[in-house]
């Protein structure tokens, strides 16, 4: 074993040659454009090739120490961070956006809230901590496959994987407690202060409010891949003609739109409709889709397990649907799999189906000179599309549309209502006698803004930061006498 400029490198390698090293090697063969991982097979052939603690072992010699490879598909435009420059690290840019994520406060409190099902009912419910895992294995397994078929992609140019998983464990975080019921509710409270939207919120988290303490809140510093990869929507609020229920940004975070763009223009054609929203990223593309693929074969399975889907209810619902032979054989399957007691096996198998119906494709936009994020798009096999939807639509219909959950919503907007009342009196139009009913911490947020609209946007913070738990314990201190101690008080 030799060393050659700085290298270490074996010889007497009657095929490699002395002082020839295994980068080179990779590097010099292949003249028929083959690909990398093609090259080192060829050289390995033969060879005793192992890898050991990040060291290439050929026929027991060390031969040198693997370093990462960089990877073409994303420069220093993608990696940059939002406020302030990153100091050096030894992750890529895109594993500190996600172990950041992890380890968030904001991020453990989706174990306590709600995905379909109240959280802490049952233990085998998702929560929106589960789904957000499954989601991004989902995301993680969509990069592999993409890659596994080659062209365009390659071992140094293809999409990262790490940033996809950072983007979906991000993609819930703004959610606020009792889900979808939660963020109507917000929004019909928030509506004259610039509104509420689960997506919005969660920008806001990453950029202003991720980690908060006694002396204040601040973001996360992500990346520009990290942001653009969780707006599934672009279009403000005040960019409509008529005020939204939900897919907007607040206005106030245009210049957070602004930076994802790189300052670029976005021509006049996309703000018509909705097409400023569905322009998305690949990354932010791969979410969505795995974020539907886990939804809308997961809460079949809670709500099979919940007793909310029986057989008889599937059958009542498809009874008014227009079921053509594609979709009764989607409904044969799911009763033969219910009645066999191996839904989660066969729904299992659909999310495989479901990841490999993924396909690349280039397209030309006014950001795809600037980035590979948006110079190509990810595609969706029309079919599996077509199957999402029909479980998303019979989830909506027979488990979100029934009374039981129509009743939780019924709750969720008396507890958010009562609570923004409150908090309304004692912090903003104050009354004679004022009582501090929040934290001090939020109070004083409350009392920094200068206008009821600031204001109300620190209430919404509060009530949208709460998990399930938190917020009903808080909604029984303040309302039921019957419940609470001096020791709440802490």
């Amino acid at each position: 074993m030799t060393g050659v400029a700085g290298r270490l490198t074996v010889g007497g390698d009657d095929t490699v040659g002395k002082n020839q090293d295994w980068p080179r090697v990779c590097a010099e063969r292949g003249g028929d454009g083959a690909t990398r991982t093609e090259r080192l097979a060829e050289w390995s052939r033969g060879r005793r090739v192992r890898y050991i603690r990040g060291c290439i072992v050929v026929n027991g010699s060390f031969v040198s120490k693997r370093k990462p490879m960089i990877n073409r598909f994303y420069t220093a435009f993608d990696s940059e961070s939002m406020g302030e420059a990153r100091k050096g690290d030894y992750r890529t840019p895109f594993q500190v956006d996600r172990d950041r994520i992890i380890h968030a406060h904001a991020f453990r409190k989706l174990q306590s809230k709600t995905q379909v099902f109240l959280s802490g009912e049952y233990d085998f419910y998702r929560t929106r901590l589960t789904h957000s895992m499954e989601v991004a294995q989902i995301g993680r397994s969509i990069c592999v496959f993409l890659r596994s078929r080659g062209a365009p992609l390659d071992d140094d140019f293809h999409i990262d994987s790490d940033l996809v998983e950072a983007v979906c464990l991000a993609h819930d975080l703004g959610h606020p407690p009792f889900g979808h019921s939660g963020e109507r509710t917000l929004q019909e409270l928030m509506l004259r202060w610039g509104g509420f939207e689960g997506n919005a919120q969660t920008l806001h988290l990453l950029t202003e409010t991720m980690y908060e303490n006694e002396s204040g809140v601040r973001g996360m510093v992500p990346t520009r891949a990290l942001l653009d990869g969780v707006l599934k929507y672009k279009k403000l609020i005040g960019e409509f003609p008529s005020l939204p229920t939900k897919h907007f940004l607040y206005d106030r975070q245009e210049r957070h739109r602004d930076f994802v763009f790189g300052d670029a223009t976005i021509p006049a054609a996309l703000h018509g409709g909705e097409k400023l929203n569905a322009f998305k990223s690949v990354e932010c593309q791969i979410m969505d889709w795995a974020d539907d693929a886990a939804y809308s074969l997961n809460d079949i399975v809670d709500g099979v397990k919940a007793g909310f889907l029986t057989i008889e209810r599937i059958e009542a619902w498809a009874a008014g649907e227009p079921i053509d032979a594609e979709r009764q054989r989607w409904l044969d399957q799911l009763c033969v799999a219910i009645r066999g007691d191996r839904l989660e096996n066969v729904f299992a198998q659909k999310v495989g189906g479901f990841i490999t119906a993924c396909r690349l494709r280039e397209r030309t936009n006014f950001m795809s000179a600037k980035t590979n994020r948006y110079r190509f798009e990810l595609v969706i096999a029309p079919g599996a599309e077509r199957e999402a939807a029909f479980y998303k639509k019979m989830a909506n219909d027979v488990i979100f549309e029934s009374p039981q959950l129509q009743q939780m919503e019924h709750k969720a907007r008396r507890v958010l209502f009562q609570l923004w009342e409150s908090c309304w009196r004692n912090y903003v139009e104050k009354g004679d006698r004022v009582i501090t009913i929040l934290p001090p911490r939020v109070g004083r947020l409350l009392d920094l803004e200068t206008t009821p609209a600031g204001k109300a946007r620190q209430i919404c913070d509060w009530l949208a930061g709460l998990t399930d738990g938190m917020i009903v314990r808080t909604y029984q201190r303040l309302f039921d006498p019957q419940f609470g101690s001096i020791r709440d008080l802490s």
